[in-house]
Protein backbone atom coordinates (compact mmCIF):
# COMPACT_ATOMS: atom_id res chain seq x y z
CA UNK A 1 0.00 0.00 0.00
CA UNK A 2 1.45 3.33 -1.09
CA UNK A 3 0.97 6.12 1.44
CA UNK A 4 0.00 9.40 -0.26
CA UNK A 5 0.03 12.74 1.55
CA UNK A 6 -1.87 15.56 -0.18
CA UNK A 7 -0.87 18.84 1.43
CA UNK A 8 -3.50 21.44 2.32
CA UNK A 9 -1.40 24.50 1.61
CA UNK A 10 -2.39 28.11 2.26
CA UNK A 11 -4.06 29.63 -0.84
CA UNK A 12 -4.31 26.15 -2.40
CA UNK A 13 -6.66 25.65 -5.33
CA UNK A 14 -9.22 23.45 -3.65
CA UNK A 15 -10.26 21.71 -6.87
CA UNK A 16 -6.76 20.32 -7.31
CA UNK A 17 -6.77 18.86 -3.80
CA UNK A 18 -10.17 17.29 -4.43
CA UNK A 19 -9.25 16.01 -7.89
CA UNK A 20 -6.05 14.37 -6.66
CA UNK A 21 -7.85 12.63 -3.81
CA UNK A 22 -10.69 11.56 -6.10
CA UNK A 23 -8.25 10.14 -8.65
CA UNK A 24 -6.50 7.91 -6.12
CA UNK A 25 -9.87 6.90 -4.67
CA UNK A 26 -11.21 5.86 -8.07
CA UNK A 27 -8.04 3.96 -8.90
CA UNK A 28 -8.49 1.98 -5.67
CA UNK A 29 -12.11 1.33 -6.70
CA UNK A 30 -11.01 0.12 -10.14
CA UNK A 31 -8.37 -2.20 -8.67
CA UNK A 32 -10.87 -3.65 -6.18
CA UNK A 33 -13.41 -4.30 -8.94
CA UNK A 34 -10.67 -6.01 -10.96
CA UNK A 35 -10.04 -8.42 -8.09
CA UNK A 36 -6.81 -6.71 -7.05
CA UNK A 37 -5.73 -5.13 -3.80
CA UNK A 38 -6.19 -1.41 -3.32
CA UNK A 39 -2.95 0.44 -3.92
CA UNK A 40 -3.21 3.81 -2.19
CA UNK A 41 -3.75 5.05 1.35
CA UNK A 42 -4.49 8.76 0.91
CA UNK A 43 -4.45 11.39 3.62
CA UNK A 44 -5.02 15.13 3.56
CA UNK A 45 -2.17 16.68 5.52
CA UNK A 46 -2.09 20.13 7.11
CA UNK A 47 0.13 22.17 9.39
CA UNK A 48 -2.93 22.22 11.64
CA UNK A 49 -6.00 20.00 11.93
CA UNK A 50 -8.25 22.72 10.55
CA UNK A 51 -6.80 24.57 7.57
CA UNK A 52 -8.43 27.81 6.44
CA UNK A 53 -7.93 28.56 2.75
CA UNK A 54 -8.39 31.61 0.53
CA UNK A 55 -8.44 34.12 3.38
CA UNK A 56 -10.85 32.00 5.39
CA UNK A 57 -13.41 31.49 2.63
CA UNK A 58 -13.00 27.70 2.87
CA UNK A 59 -11.99 25.35 5.67
CA UNK A 60 -10.61 21.85 5.15
CA UNK A 61 -10.30 19.33 7.94
CA UNK A 62 -6.93 17.58 7.71
CA UNK A 63 -6.79 13.84 8.28
CA UNK A 64 -3.45 14.33 10.01
CA UNK A 65 -0.91 17.09 10.66
CA UNK A 66 2.74 17.18 9.62
CA UNK A 67 3.71 16.82 13.29
CA UNK A 68 1.74 13.57 13.49
CA UNK A 69 2.73 12.07 10.12
CA UNK A 70 6.26 10.72 10.50
CA UNK A 71 6.59 8.83 7.23
CA UNK A 72 4.92 8.66 3.82
CA UNK A 73 5.70 7.45 0.30
CA UNK A 74 4.42 10.31 -1.88
CA UNK A 75 3.71 13.97 -1.17
CA UNK A 76 1.43 15.96 -3.47
CA UNK A 77 1.88 19.75 -3.38
CA UNK A 78 -1.21 21.43 -4.89
CA UNK A 79 -1.18 24.63 -6.96
CA UNK A 80 -1.91 27.97 -5.30
CA UNK A 81 -3.67 31.16 -6.34
CA UNK A 82 -2.60 34.73 -5.75
CA UNK A 83 0.88 36.18 -5.33
CA UNK A 84 3.44 33.38 -5.57
CA UNK A 85 6.02 35.02 -3.31
CA UNK A 86 3.44 35.64 -0.59
CA UNK A 87 2.00 32.13 -0.99
CA UNK A 88 5.46 30.60 -0.77
CA UNK A 89 6.23 32.46 2.45
CA UNK A 90 2.87 31.46 3.98
CA UNK A 91 3.72 27.81 3.33
CA UNK A 92 7.32 27.81 4.54
CA UNK A 93 6.19 25.70 7.50
CA UNK A 94 5.93 22.75 5.11
CA UNK A 95 9.45 22.95 3.64
CA UNK A 96 11.46 21.31 6.46
CA UNK A 97 8.89 18.52 6.71
CA UNK A 98 8.96 17.94 2.93
CA UNK A 99 12.78 17.83 2.96
CA UNK A 100 12.80 15.46 5.92
CA UNK A 101 10.34 13.11 4.23
CA UNK A 102 12.36 13.15 1.00
CA UNK A 103 15.49 12.20 2.93
CA UNK A 104 13.52 9.27 4.36
CA UNK A 105 12.67 8.08 0.83
CA UNK A 106 9.40 9.81 0.01
CA UNK A 107 8.78 11.11 -3.50
CA UNK A 108 7.49 14.65 -4.04
CA UNK A 109 5.12 15.84 -6.80
CA UNK A 110 4.30 19.52 -7.29
CA UNK A 111 1.20 20.37 -9.31
CA UNK A 112 1.44 23.52 -11.46
CA UNK A 113 2.72 26.43 -9.33
CA UNK A 114 3.07 24.12 -6.33
CA UNK A 115 6.59 24.03 -7.81
CA UNK A 116 7.37 27.25 -5.90
CA UNK A 117 7.05 25.38 -2.60
CA UNK A 118 9.09 22.44 -3.88
CA UNK A 119 11.76 24.80 -5.20
CA UNK A 120 11.92 26.57 -1.83
CA UNK A 121 13.13 23.33 -0.22
CA UNK A 122 16.32 23.45 -2.30
CA UNK A 123 15.78 19.88 -3.50
CA UNK A 124 15.49 20.99 -7.15
CA UNK A 125 18.71 23.01 -7.16
CA UNK A 126 20.67 22.27 -10.35
CA UNK A 127 17.84 20.24 -11.85
CA UNK A 128 14.93 20.68 -14.23
CA UNK A 129 11.48 21.85 -13.22
CA UNK A 130 8.24 22.85 -14.93
CA UNK A 131 5.50 25.19 -13.77
CA UNK A 132 2.67 27.30 -15.17
CA UNK A 133 4.02 29.32 -18.11
CA UNK A 134 2.47 32.50 -16.72
CA UNK A 135 4.65 32.23 -13.60
CA UNK A 136 7.82 31.32 -15.48
CA UNK A 137 9.45 34.77 -15.32
CA UNK A 138 8.87 35.05 -11.58
CA UNK A 139 10.14 31.51 -11.01
CA UNK A 140 13.38 32.22 -12.90
CA UNK A 141 14.00 35.36 -10.87
CA UNK A 142 13.42 33.58 -7.54
CA UNK A 143 15.26 30.35 -8.38
CA UNK A 144 18.09 31.03 -10.86
CA UNK A 145 19.84 27.80 -9.81
CA UNK A 146 16.95 25.67 -11.19
CA UNK A 147 16.63 24.91 -14.91
CA UNK A 148 13.06 25.87 -15.70
CA UNK A 149 11.71 23.94 -18.70
CA UNK A 150 8.31 25.59 -18.74
CA UNK A 151 7.50 24.18 -22.18
CA UNK A 152 7.29 20.67 -20.68
CA UNK A 153 4.13 19.10 -19.30
CA UNK A 154 6.06 17.27 -16.59
CA UNK A 155 9.54 16.52 -15.26
CA UNK A 156 10.81 13.51 -13.35
CA UNK A 157 14.12 13.59 -11.49
CA UNK A 158 15.12 11.22 -8.72
CA UNK A 159 11.71 11.06 -7.09
CA UNK A 160 10.91 14.74 -7.67
CA UNK A 161 8.06 15.43 -10.09
CA UNK A 162 6.75 18.75 -11.42
CA UNK A 163 4.00 19.62 -13.88
CA UNK A 164 3.12 22.50 -16.19
CA UNK A 165 0.18 24.86 -15.94
CA UNK A 166 -3.38 24.26 -14.79
CA UNK A 167 -4.81 20.98 -16.14
CA UNK A 168 -1.33 19.64 -16.93
CA UNK A 169 -1.29 18.27 -13.38
CA UNK A 170 -3.68 15.53 -14.56
CA UNK A 171 -0.92 14.24 -16.84
CA UNK A 172 1.49 14.11 -13.92
CA UNK A 173 -1.03 12.29 -11.72
CA UNK A 174 -1.66 9.72 -14.48
CA UNK A 175 2.11 9.35 -14.90
CA UNK A 176 2.45 8.61 -11.18
CA UNK A 177 -0.44 6.13 -11.30
CA UNK A 178 1.39 4.21 -14.04
CA UNK A 179 4.58 4.14 -11.98
CA UNK A 180 2.85 2.91 -8.82
CA UNK A 181 -0.05 0.84 -10.17
CA UNK A 182 0.98 -0.22 -13.69
CA UNK A 183 0.14 0.73 -17.25
CA UNK A 184 -3.25 -0.98 -17.42
CA UNK A 185 -4.46 0.99 -14.41
CA UNK A 186 -3.08 4.27 -15.73
CA UNK A 187 -4.77 3.73 -19.10
CA UNK A 188 -8.07 3.09 -17.33
CA UNK A 189 -7.58 6.27 -15.25
CA UNK A 190 -6.72 8.36 -18.32
CA UNK A 191 -9.90 7.14 -20.04
CA UNK A 192 -12.08 7.64 -16.98
CA UNK A 193 -10.82 11.19 -16.38
CA UNK A 194 -10.43 11.89 -20.13
CA UNK A 195 -6.74 12.81 -19.95
CA UNK A 196 -4.74 12.88 -23.20
CA UNK A 197 -1.72 10.74 -22.39
CA UNK A 198 0.38 11.86 -25.36
CA UNK A 199 0.69 15.50 -24.26
CA UNK A 200 4.31 16.29 -23.47
CA UNK A 201 4.47 20.05 -24.01
CA UNK A 202 2.44 23.09 -22.98
CA UNK A 203 4.07 25.33 -25.62
CA UNK A 204 0.78 25.56 -27.51
CA UNK A 205 -0.83 27.50 -24.66
CA UNK A 206 2.00 29.87 -23.76
CA UNK A 207 1.45 33.61 -24.17
CA UNK A 208 4.88 35.22 -24.33
CA UNK A 209 5.58 38.17 -22.05
CA UNK A 210 9.19 39.28 -21.80
CA UNK A 211 10.38 39.31 -18.21
CA UNK A 212 10.52 42.79 -16.68
CA UNK A 213 10.95 41.68 -13.08
CA UNK A 214 14.62 42.67 -13.13
CA UNK A 215 15.94 46.10 -12.09
CA UNK A 216 18.19 46.83 -15.06
CA UNK A 217 16.76 50.11 -16.38
CA UNK A 218 18.94 50.11 -19.52
CA UNK A 219 17.66 46.66 -20.50
CA UNK A 220 14.07 47.74 -19.82
CA UNK A 221 14.67 50.58 -22.28
CA UNK A 222 15.96 48.06 -24.83
CA UNK A 223 12.96 45.79 -24.28
CA UNK A 224 10.52 48.66 -24.86
CA UNK A 225 12.37 49.57 -28.06
CA UNK A 226 12.32 45.96 -29.30
CA UNK A 227 8.61 45.59 -28.51
CA UNK A 228 7.73 48.68 -30.54
CA UNK A 229 9.94 47.80 -33.54
CA UNK A 230 10.18 43.98 -33.62
CA UNK A 231 8.46 43.73 -37.01
CA UNK A 232 11.43 45.57 -38.48
CA UNK A 233 15.05 44.48 -38.38
CA UNK A 234 16.48 45.23 -34.93
CA UNK A 235 20.25 44.76 -34.52
CA UNK A 236 22.23 44.13 -31.36
CA UNK A 237 24.57 46.96 -32.33
CA UNK A 238 21.61 49.37 -32.52
CA UNK A 239 20.44 48.29 -29.05
CA UNK A 240 23.95 48.57 -27.62
CA UNK A 241 24.20 52.16 -28.88
CA UNK A 242 20.74 52.94 -27.52
CA UNK A 243 21.74 51.75 -24.05
CA UNK A 244 25.28 53.20 -24.16
CA UNK A 245 27.03 49.85 -23.80
CA UNK A 246 29.49 47.77 -25.75
CA UNK A 247 27.92 45.00 -27.80
CA UNK A 248 29.36 42.31 -25.53
CA UNK A 249 28.23 44.00 -22.30
CA UNK A 250 24.74 44.59 -23.69
CA UNK A 251 24.31 40.96 -24.74
CA UNK A 252 25.49 39.71 -21.35
CA UNK A 253 23.17 42.02 -19.42
CA UNK A 254 20.21 41.36 -21.72
CA UNK A 255 20.49 37.58 -21.30
CA UNK A 256 20.93 37.90 -17.53
CA UNK A 257 17.84 40.10 -17.23
CA UNK A 258 15.47 38.36 -19.67
CA UNK A 259 16.88 34.80 -19.75
CA UNK A 260 16.83 35.06 -23.56
CA UNK A 261 19.16 36.23 -26.29
CA UNK A 262 18.06 39.26 -28.31
CA UNK A 263 17.35 36.97 -31.26
CA UNK A 264 15.18 34.63 -29.15
CA UNK A 265 13.33 37.60 -27.64
CA UNK A 266 12.49 39.03 -31.06
CA UNK A 267 11.43 35.61 -32.38
CA UNK A 268 9.06 35.07 -29.48
CA UNK A 269 7.53 38.52 -29.94
CA UNK A 270 7.03 37.93 -33.65
CA UNK A 271 5.50 34.49 -33.17
CA UNK A 272 3.18 35.83 -30.45
CA UNK A 273 2.02 38.50 -32.90
CA UNK A 274 1.55 35.83 -35.58
CA UNK A 275 -0.56 33.75 -33.19
CA UNK A 276 -2.84 36.71 -32.53
CA UNK A 277 -3.32 37.25 -36.26
CA UNK A 278 -4.06 33.56 -36.78
CA UNK A 279 -6.69 33.70 -34.04
CA UNK A 280 -8.41 36.88 -35.08
CA UNK A 281 -8.58 37.22 -38.88
CA UNK A 282 -8.47 35.47 -42.24
CA UNK A 283 -5.10 36.63 -43.54
CA UNK A 284 -3.17 33.93 -45.38
CA UNK A 285 -0.17 32.33 -43.70
CA UNK A 286 2.14 34.22 -46.07
CA UNK A 287 0.44 37.52 -45.32
CA UNK A 288 0.87 36.89 -41.60
CA UNK A 289 4.49 35.98 -42.21
CA UNK A 290 5.20 39.34 -43.86
CA UNK A 291 3.10 41.22 -41.30
CA UNK A 292 5.26 39.91 -38.44
CA UNK A 293 8.65 40.62 -39.97
CA UNK A 294 9.50 37.39 -41.81
CA UNK A 295 10.14 37.01 -45.54
CA UNK A 296 11.16 33.33 -45.71
CA UNK A 297 8.17 30.95 -45.51
CA UNK A 298 10.28 27.92 -44.58
CA UNK A 299 12.04 29.78 -41.76
CA UNK A 300 8.75 31.23 -40.49
CA UNK A 301 7.06 27.84 -40.30
CA UNK A 302 10.12 26.28 -38.64
CA UNK A 303 10.37 28.97 -35.94
CA UNK A 304 6.60 29.01 -35.38
CA UNK A 305 6.54 25.26 -34.76
CA UNK A 306 9.67 25.38 -32.61
CA UNK A 307 8.10 27.96 -30.30
CA UNK A 308 4.41 26.95 -30.30
CA UNK A 309 4.78 23.21 -30.88
CA UNK A 310 2.51 23.15 -33.95
CA UNK A 311 2.44 24.55 -37.49
CA UNK A 312 0.71 27.91 -38.18
CA UNK A 313 -2.16 26.09 -39.91
CA UNK A 314 -2.64 23.66 -37.01
CA UNK A 315 -2.60 26.58 -34.58
CA UNK A 316 -5.30 28.39 -36.55
CA UNK A 317 -7.44 25.24 -36.61
CA UNK A 318 -7.24 24.99 -32.82
CA UNK A 319 -7.84 28.62 -31.87
CA UNK A 320 -9.62 30.44 -34.75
Amino acid sequence: MKRVAILITHQAIIGAIGNARYLFSMVNHFLKQSGKAEKFDVKLVGLEKEMKLNDGTFTIQADITTDELHETDLIIIPPMSGNMLDDMHQNMGYTPWITQQYMKGAEIASLCVGSFILAATGLLSGHQCSTHWQSANEFRELFPDIELVDEKILTDYNGLYTSGGSNSYWNLLIYIIEKYAGRETSIWASKYFEVERDRDKQSLFVIFEGSKLHSDEAILTAQKHIESTFKQKVSVDELAVLTHMSRRTFQRRFEKATHLTVKEYIQKLRIEAAKKLLEENNLTINEIMYETGYNDAKAFRYIFKKISGVSPLAYRQKFK
